[in-house]
């Protein structure tokens, strides 16, 4: 015989119903109870030492006070990227606050529209954070017609999805910038990922938009795409090396592949800034401390992260903001991993 004691026990000592019951415990506002009669409840509930479980929770309230966060990359990158924890902190530690739960999913090009699908019609979350959105991504059309909210942690032009970001454009043309201000001409570019993900074409974009204000050609044969990590880095900088490419510096859209650069670059006795300046995006803690000190461009990760989670609640609520986009500010880290070409 089970001594678990249930709502049935509450309701039986406090002298009301189940359903009573559950309003209560589970501050359910959309019914008036007395204040007298949710005290007779919470008194018995005490003196039994009942707790509602989550399941029975999720019942009451229609629900299941989780959010999904879904990274459209394969473990193997997820794993080896010092970025994600900051994102995941800044989620987490806003989800503590309203007592909420993380769902996290991964999920591969080719795969999202049945993960998405999956992840929605289960009705195992509230809402949908999607990181690194693709232009190429056949799912986000099944997104946008879901009744769950969902919120892009990053752009994607046309998409009536909202989103949270920083001006990947502006801040890239900016790091570049810098790099024609001290003098250099020939800028190579590695780029953060594959061009199908927005932040990838976004900042190759601003390396493009600085070369041309400065009326320098751009040549495509000093551009290499990177795929997330340290490995492509040091693959990508090894192919300009051996094809010959003559640069000056180099702008790595993503420090977690400027790791590489500075490791490729190391390996057939370049040095930087001396031979090679390099700029790099992101700001991932360890860029302050390799040597040299990566000069980059610092990205919000933790309020990009709690942004989205703010954004997604009103949407939760049916409180739709007039515009579908927050951009955060960004700012260039001047270190030690650029010099000047231009003689004093």
């Amino acid at each position: 015989m089970s001594n678990r004691i249930t709502s049935q026990d509450v309701a039986d000592l406090a002298g009301v119903s189940r359903t009573t019951v559950s309003f209560v415990l589970n501050d359910e506002k959309r019914f008036a109870i007395r204040p007298e009669t949710a005290e007779k409840v919470r008194a018995a509930a005490k003196q039994l030492g009942y707790f509602p479980n989550a399941s029975a929770r999720a019942l009451a309230s229609n629900q299941t006070k989780n959010i999904g966060l879904i990274i459209t990359r394969a473990p193997r990158y997820i794993s080896s990227d010092p970025f994600l924890p900051q994102i995941l902190g800044g989620l987490l530690d806003a989800l503590k606050q309203n007592s909420q739960g993380l769902l996290l999913e991964w999920v591969e090009p080719g795969q999202q529209l049945q993960t998405y699908l999956e992840l929605t019609r289960a009705h195992h979350i509230d809402g949908l954070i999607l990181m690194t959105p693709r232009l190429d991504d056949p799912g986000l059309k099944a997104l946008e017609e879901t009744d769950i909210p969902v919120v892009l942690m990053g752009y994607i032009p046309g998409s009536s999805l909202h989103s949270v970001d920083v001006d990947n454009l502006a801040a890239a043309e900016t790091a570049v910038s810098h790099l024609i201000e001290l003098g250099h001409r020939c800028i190579a570019c590695i780029t953060n990922a594959a061009l199908p993900y927005t932040s990838a074409t976004q900042r190759l974009d601003g390396y493009k938009l600085a070369l041309q204000k400065a009326g320098i050609v751009f040549n495509p044969e000093l551009v290499r795409e990177a795929d997330f990590d340290i490995q492509s880095g040091y693959r990508e900088m090894k192919s300009l090396l051996a094809e010959g490419q003559e640069f000056t510096a180099v702008f790595v859209a993503s420090d977690n592949v400027a790791l590489g650069v500075y490791s490729a670059l190391s390996e057939v006795g370049l040095s930087i800034p001396d031979d090679v300046s390099v700029v790099g995006f992101d700001d991932i803690p360890l860029s302050s401390y390799i040597k040299p000190a990566l000069t980059t461009v610092r990205m919000p990760a933790r309020e990009i992260a709690q942004q989205s989670y703010h954004l997604l609640m009103r949407l939760m609520k049916r409180d739709f903001p007039d515009k579908r986009e927050v951009m955060l500010p960004t700012n260039l880290v001047l270190r030690q991993s650029t010099c000047s070409l231009i003689s004093l």
